[in-house]
């Protein structure tokens, strides 16, 4: 299990990596507000639940 995997707070980066997803269009989710997102000082992070939610509404508006 790398480091990544245990954190519950991701880079947007990190973030985008995982939904298989570019920076850019992770970085305009955010800032549409389609995927929660928190400040820790000075850095952006991705709460590793607020991916899952995010899967989870495409999910259902798909249905």
């Amino acid at each position: 299990m790398n480091e990544t995997s245990m954190r519950i707070v991701l880079t947007v980066e990190e973030a985008a990596d995982l939904l298989g997803i570019g920076r850019t269009l992770m970085y305009a989710l955010v800032a549409a507000g389609e995927v929660e997102s928190v400040r820790i000082g000075r850095l952006r992070r991705i709460p590793r639940d607020a991916l899952v939610r995010y899967v989870e509404c495409l999910r259902g508006s798909a249905a």
